[in-house]
């Protein structure tokens, strides 16, 4: 991924809490031929040296049989949205699109059924975990009839590359002056993206 210094997210913790954040990603392999696969992964940051990602898919899904030792890249991406020049008080200026996105490549390794089943659970865990306190809904028998249909693997990862690009090439009013655009905006793209250049602070001051 082309990340220009100013864009940069340098920091492993600031990589790792937007896998959290926006764990839904798109995993890449290539054995013959390209493939890809949308999987919600789960971050284990105290695995290896820069953190394992755990998941699981169809068995039906062809993606899995050539993965075992493979070199994969997942991409997470966050907020984006188009950025108009009109917005600018400095012009002329041109259109472009700000955007964050962490990509994470490492080996992936196939998991038997005993650690399938705990990767699955780390889903629910993240997502809904009063779903392992109440075993009412998601029972010990469905889970056994699931694991017949899934084969789940993990990737430890060796390269995580971050990026956020939104504006910080531009002057404070400039700044302001986009996320003022995107937060009165009708598009929930543009919503999250002026939410989420609050939430880092970057918005000029």
């Amino acid at each position: 991924m082309f990340v220009p210094e100013q864009f940069e997210m340098p920091e492993l913790a600031t990589q790792h809490n937007f896998i959290r954040e926006f764990g839904f990603g798109v995993v890449v392999s290539h054995s013959g031929s390209l493939s890809a696969t949308h999987l919600p992964f789960v971050l284990d940051a105290n695995e290896g040296d820069l953190g394992v990602l755990y998941a699981h898919c169809a068995k039906a899904n062809p993606f899995w049989k050539n993965l075992e030792g493979q070199n994969v890249l997942v991409i997470f991406t966050g907020p984006h949205g188009y950025i108009s020049p009109s917005w600018y008080l400095n012009k002329p200026a041109v259109p472009t699109w700000n955007y964050t996105a962490v990509h994470a490549s490492g080996t992936a390794t196939l998991l038997d059924s005993k650690n399938t089943l705990k990767a699955v659970d780390k889903v629910v865990e993240q997502y809904e975990p009063q779903l392992l306190i109440n075993g009412d809904i998601v029972t010990d028998s469905i889970k056994q009839k699931l694991l017949a249909g899934i084969v789940g693997f993990k990737i430890e990862l060796n390269k995580l590359e971050g990026k956020l690009k939104l504006g910080q090439n531009k002057n404070n009013l400039d700044q302001q002056a986009v996320y003022q655009a995107l937060s009165t905006s009708n598009s929930f793209d543009d919503l999250a993206l002026a939410n989420y250049m609050n939430q880092l602070n970057m918005i000029g001051t």
